[in-house]
């Protein structure tokens, strides 16, 4: 059995490490002030070290505070949470997909979603993380890759990852625009995690890519690469999909008549045996008819 320290010491702790302030602390949980006190210098001795340092307008968290407070908040709200999903008539369906997706593509399109269901309420778990349906409590994931995934899931293609050069209008204008393949090399490529830039100047320059001399500048999401490319700092490579409306609002343009065919797509993932079958089967066939419409080239 595990040792956990008292569960009236951690809701002390972090009630005052959000307030920084134990007379605040004690109001929110309606006991005093010294019993908040008492329970914060239990959870100290229990676990060897100091949470916060004591000073004459409040209280300020220790490196070892800080690094328990986050941890504990979570633990704290997944409690919340999962006592608000056990709710009569509260159903909720928790989507899985990475940051950059969720920004660029899903996020937009949750309000037609609510105005279409407001009996459901959608949870989005944006991370680059891989999600496990059962210890997570996710019920579908969007997430990139080729067309095999676990025996126990299924996966319905939402659309490909082709991907496309965009950037600011601006630089197809000018000395130094952008009019042929060559012309990327007098360029900032925005390159994200996917690496796929020098394939991409593989394909388009053929045997003068080898000896090409880009300038790269590196981000860890695909979104950040579209925003820069959105404020002219260079060129992205980005899934048609996931820049459309940019490219409709002229706040992007394609300069160069080409893409690249990665071989991967994004799909709907769900468990073969869904926690909510009703309800997984209601968010799935509705991101799906989103899908289509961004195949159908419609904006939704």
């Amino acid at each position: 059995m595990r040792a956990l320290p008292p569960l009236n010491a951690l809701r002390a702790f972090e009630v005052s490490g959000r307030h920084l302030n134990f007379r605040l602390a004690a109001e929110e949980l309606g006991v005093t002030q010294g019993a908040v006190a008492q329970q914060v210098r239990s959870l100290e001795s229990h676990l060897g070290f100091k949470l916060f340092e004591r000073q004459a307008r409040g209280l300020a968290l220790t490196n070892e505070g800080r690094r328990y407070l986050q941890p504990l908040r979570r633990a704290f709200d997944m409690i919340v949470e999962a006592t608000e999903n056990l709710s009569p008539g509260d159903r909720v369906v928790t989507i899985s997909t990475t940051p950059s997706f969720a920004t660029r593509w899903l996020v937009p399109r949750l309000g037609q979603f609510s105005l279409q269901y407001p009996d459901i309420r959608l949870r989005l778990d944006a991370s680059n993380t891989l999600s496990n349906f059962q210890s997570d409590g996710v019920d579908v994931a969007i997430r990139l890759g080729p067309s095999t995934f676990g025996a126990g899931l299924v996966a319905d293609p939402l659309f490909d990852a082709e991907v496309v050069p965009v950037c600011h209008p601006d630089l197809t204008q000018g000395d130094h625009a952008i009019r042929a393949p060559r012309d990327l090399l007098g360029q900032v490529l925005l390159e994200d995690s996917h690496g796929r830039w020098p394939v991409f100047l593989e394909v388009a320059l053929g045997d003068e890519a080898a000896a090409a001399k880009a300038r790269v500048m590196n981000f860890s999401q695909t979104s950040l690469a579209v925003e820069a490319a959105i404020a002219g700092q260079g060129v992205a490579l980005c899934p048609r999909a996931l820049i459309a409306e940019d490219l409709q609002q002229g706040r992007l343009c394609q300069p160069l008549a080409l893409s690249l065919a990665t071989g991967e797509g994004y799909f709907v993932v769900a468990p073969r045996v869904p926690r909510q079958p009703a309800l997984v089967a209601v968010v799935r066939d509705w991101l799906l008819a989103q899908g289509a419409l961004v195949l159908d080239g419609v904006s939704s």
